[in-house]
């Protein structure tokens, strides 16, 4: 498949969302807000159970229909949407809970009010305390996986993709435009970015792909959750902190 039909296929409208995958969990209970300004709809997090395990899920969430999506700003966050995933980490870390992100946005929202709220410091400082958190973080590229937007909950132990995901430090229109100045030359900057979650997994960049078959990419993603939460379930949280540390020093090598 071409690397332009696996962008398209990653910003699909009837591709699942966050609020989809959900359905994994029981007993979900939503908090809102960040303790500074307000709450972000394009972020939803909460905690709840798999299975016996009580977990902290933090997700992008683009939304269905043309109401939902404005209201969640297209899964495009705010800095109090960043706060809030950081409360709620914090929090996670405080009690002892594995956190589970679902990352699907085409990057941090751009525009002046987030601007001037701070969002270029709150994805810095969701990067440094997520590095230093003593309990287990899970993150998985849904859709989109949009620059510090997405990278701003995918500091994690562990990196799954779903097999027609993307994952990139800018989106291919960006790339095209600041490099050749050219939107016609989209395609070259799909194939150039590596986005895909082959090119990634071959790069080290991301540990698992979750093929998208005729089965419910939703329950295919079940087994991943459910791995890494018995992978994870017995380490102590200095060797937790130890290999996400590890991780991310040999990205590149």
């Amino acid at each position: 498949m071409e690397v332009v039909e696996k962008v398209r296929l990653a910003r699909a409208t009837n591709r699942p969302t966050f609020a989809d995958y959900l359905t994994l969990f029981d007993e979900f209970i939503e908090m809102h807000g960040d303790r500074v300004f307000g709450d972000d709809r394009a972020i939803i997090g909460g905690v709840g159970y798999f299975g016996k395990t009580a977990v902290t899920i933090i997700g992008i969430d683009k939304g269905k229909d043309i109401k939902e999506k404005l209201a969640k700003n297209f899964g495009m966050p705010h800095p109090e949407g960043y706060r809030k995933a950081l409360r709620l980490m914090r929090q996670a870390e405080k009690f002892g809970r594995p956190i589970i992100c679902f990352v699907d946005t085409s990057g941090a929202y751009p525009g002046l009010e987030a601007e001037e709220r701070g969002q270029g410091e709150a994805i810095a400082k969701n990067l440094a305390e997520m590095m230093a958190l003593r309990v287990p973080i899970l993150s998985i590229i849904i859709g989109e996986g949009g620059s510090g937007g997405a990278l701003a909950l995918a500091v994690a132990n562990y990196v799954a993709m779903a097999e027609n995901a993307i994952y990139s430090v800018i989106s291919p229109e960006g790339c095209a435009s600041i490099l050749w100045k050219d939107q016609a030359r989209v395609a070259d900057a799909c194939k150039n970015l590596k986005c895909t979650a082959d090119d990634l997994l071959k790069l080290g960049v991301i540990e698992k792909i979750i093929p998208e078959t005729d089965k419910n990419i939703i329950e295919e993603t079940r087994g991943t959750v459910e791995k890494f939460l018995k992978d994870f379930g017995k380490v102590t949280a200095d060797k937790i902190v130890e290999q996400r540390y590890k991780r991310f020093r040999n990205l590149g090598y």
